[in-house]
């Protein structure tokens, strides 16, 4: 079974019942509503589908909203676009209000000229287009194109290095969280992130909204990666290597090295972590993939990553099914070529508790006897995500009666969730039981050795405190 999670993104070619349940067959785990697009109204139509669609198939997927955050554009031109050539000039005045042209435009953030300086570099449409800053005049940023084009209504303004000061929350960020509460999703990505507070702040209002959801850490700015990346992945429940506007900050050559370290700082730290990013850009208007994404995918798998990601390819590309179907294939065949030398990996590791302690226990049994499984009865799924934390062969069968905790479980690495009732309040009982489901299931069989976890107090979250081996 695939261990790495697929997320896809709902969007206009993914959104019909019929194409939600054959991208879930395909491989897909969590869908990602993007709140940069759409109403309220229509991603509540297709949570109900998705939530819908994943109880006819019994098959726990997880939902996450991703909110828009700080995006600083420039405002609309006439014509909706200008042409931009090397060397001319033109000012971005935030009090201007009237359509743009070759010579000025106006910016939706008010605070920019108060953030930029001489000789900054502003990168604007992802970096196609840039210009230098030749000085700064009250509310008006008069500025040198040093790389021209074609410029759009309502493209994104970056600072090279970063240093804008925009919250990571607005209040359209504030209004979707209220919304994300009512429909209970399992994961909620923070855009722009600076520092921790940000994601303390994110937290406290979720939590104050009613919602239980975990949230992620969009990396994308310089000050996150560079001088708060610790203090944010301790204070988010995992990251997502947003490489996008991250390689716009701080340079696409950079952009490698710091996947692979946010990558093993979140498996170290406990975390989740997402890769995300043109993953499999030509295939939103091509059916077949290039090798160096189908390479791209393959390294993020070899990283270590819980989850790769797919945002236009099937929000609104024209062959979504075949993204999904070529991701899964990669992330099988990339996990088979992973290195499970768990000796190694449990060098100089210091658990922080008794269940995280039966956690690893229970992976390094199972590596060492070679057993068919392990079998995890969690209420919140705690164990079994530090059980994903240490890369291995060994599939993770999660039982739980908390379908807050089964959804929780979905981005997990290698962590496959099932829902099943606790029909008895003794410990031992259930663990029989949920060995019975699994090979109901087809998934074990008479004769298979498995490594089981669990509490002394059924149902009880953070009463994790066995391990045992048996044979079913």
């Amino acid at each position: 079974m695939k261990q790495t999670k697929i997320i896809a993104t709902m969007g206009p070619a993914s959104s019909s019942e019929a194409m939600i349940e054959k991208l879930i067959h395909a491989g897909v785990n969590v869908f990602r509503l993007n709140f940069s697009h759409g109403t309220h109204e229509f991603h509540a139509e297709n949570i109900q589908k998705i939530r819908s669609i994943s109880n006819k198939l019994s098959t726990p997927i997880g939902i996450m909203g991703d909110l828009q955050g700080p995006k600083i554009r420039v405002s609309k031109f006439e014509n909706n676009q200008v042409e931009l050539a090397n060397g001319a000039t033109i000012t971005l005045d935030v009090a201007y209000t009237g359509l743009g042209n070759a010579e000025i435009v106006g910016v939706d953030y008010k605070e920019l000229a108060n953030d930029v300086t001489t000789g900054d570099i502003l990168l604007l449409d992802d970096g196609k287009i840039t210009f230098t800053v030749a000085k700064v005049e009250g509310q008006k940023i008069h500025c040198t194109v040093t790389q021209g084009g074609v410029l759009k209504s309502n493209k994104g303004i970056n600072k090279l290095g970063g240093g804008l000061t925009a919250p990571a929350l607005t209040e359209k960020d504030l209004e979707d969280i209220k919304f994300i509460a009512t429909q209970n999703l399992d994961y909620v990505a923070v855009s722009f992130p600076k520092s921790a507070d940000d994601m303390i702040f994110a937290r406290r209002k979720l939590v104050q909204a009613g919602s239980k959801a975990q949230i992620i850490a969009k990396m994308e700015r310089t000050e996150a990666v560079f001088q708060n990346l610790h203090k944010i992945v301790e204070a988010s429940d995992g990251v997502m290597v947003a490489r996008g506007d991250l390689a716009v900050e701080v340079g696409e050559s950079l952009v490698p090295g710091l996947q692979k370290k946010l990558v093993r700082t979140c498996r170290r730290l406990h975390k989740v972590s997402i890769v995300a990013t043109q993953m499999l850009e030509s295939m939103i208007e091509n059916p077949v993939a290039t090798r160096a994404e189908v390479s791209d995918i393959a390294n993020a798998v070899l990283d270590g990553t819980d989850a790769v990601m797919l945002s236009a390819e099937t929000a609104s590309g024209s062959f979504p099914l075949q993204a999904v179907q070529t991701m899964a294939r990669v992330c099988t065949e990339a996990e088979k070529m992973v290195d499970h030398d768990l000796d190694n990996q449990f060098q100089q590791e210091k658990f922080a508790n008794i269940p995280q302690t039966v956690a690893m226990s229970a992976i390094f049994s199972a590596y060492h006897i070679d057993a068919k499984a392990i079998v995890a009865l969690t209420t919140s799924g705690s164990t079994a995500r530090w059980m994903s934390r240490v890369i291995s062969d060994k599939p993770i069968y999660a039982i739980t009666d908390n379908l807050e905790g089964l959804n929780g479980m979905t981005l997990y690495r290698g962590v496959h969730p099932y829902l099943m009732p606790n029909a008895s309040t003794d410990a031992a009982e259930q663990a029989h039981l949920a060995c019975d489901f699994l090979k109901r299931q087809l998934i074990l069989q008479d004769g298979d050795t498995v490594v089981l976890t669990m509490g002394d107090k059924v149902s009880k979250v953070g009463s994790t405190n066995t391990v045992k081996i048996v044979t079913v």
